[in-house]
C-alpha cells in the first residue's frame, strides 16, 4: 500500500505522485514532526531514563528561525506539552523528551513522571500558538520502536 502524505489543504498525494515533482525534498521548506521514538529501549520501568527513551523530533527545514513559544505537542489522549520561549533555527532539529531534564538548544523535556506515547499506536500533533494544526504524524505498529514522519 503506498504511503499517503496529507497536505495542509487536506489533499493527499501518494509517494508515486510525490516522485513526479522535480527538486522537491521531503523536508525542504517545512517545519514538521520528523520522528517519534514511541517505545523506549528495554522494559517500561517508569524510571526517568526510560521516560526519556521516548521522544519526538521536530525539524525546521525552512530558511528562517521559527519561534515555537506557545506551540503545543499533543498525543491522541491529549497529553499536552506547551513550548516556552524557544526558537528553532533553520536546518535544526529539537528533540522533545518525555521525562525530566534540563532544556538545551537541541533537547527539551516535558518534565513528566509517566509515559506519553503509546507503544502500539498514537498520533503526534504539533499546533501553532493560535491552536491551528501545523503538522501531525501517526503510527500503528508494534513492529518498530519508532516512526519516521
Amino acid at each position: 500500500m503506498p504511503r499517503t502524505r496529507h497536505l495542509a489543504a487536506g489533499t493527499a498525494l501518494t509517494a508515486a505522485a510525490l516522485l513526479l515533482v522535480p527538486g522537491q525534498a521531503h523536508a525542504a521548506g517545512t517545519l514538521r514532526i520528523s520522528k517519534i521514538w514511541y517505545d523506549s529501549p528495554g522494559s517500561d520501568t517508569g524510571a526517568n531514563t526510560s521516560l526519556n527513551g521516548e521522544w519526538v523530533q521536530i525539524t525546521n527545514g525552512t530558511a528562517a528561525s521559527v519561534s515555537l513559544k506557545g506551540w503545543t505537542l499533543t498525543d491522541a489522549s491529549r497529553h499536552t506539552y506547551t513550548f516556552g520561549a524557544f526558537t528553532l533555527k533553520p536546518g535544526k532539529t529539537v528533540t522533545v523528551k518525555t521525562g525530566r531534564g534540563t532544556n538545551t538548544t537541541s533537547t527539551l523535556f516535558q518534565q513528566r513522571a509517566a509515559y506519553v506515547w503509546n507503544n502500539d499506536k498514537d498520533t503526534a500533533t504539533l499546533r501553532r500558538a493560535n491552536k491551528t494544526i501545523h503538522h501531525t504524524c501517526a503510527y500503528n505498529s508494534t513492529r518498530y520502536d519508532y516512526k519516521t514522519c
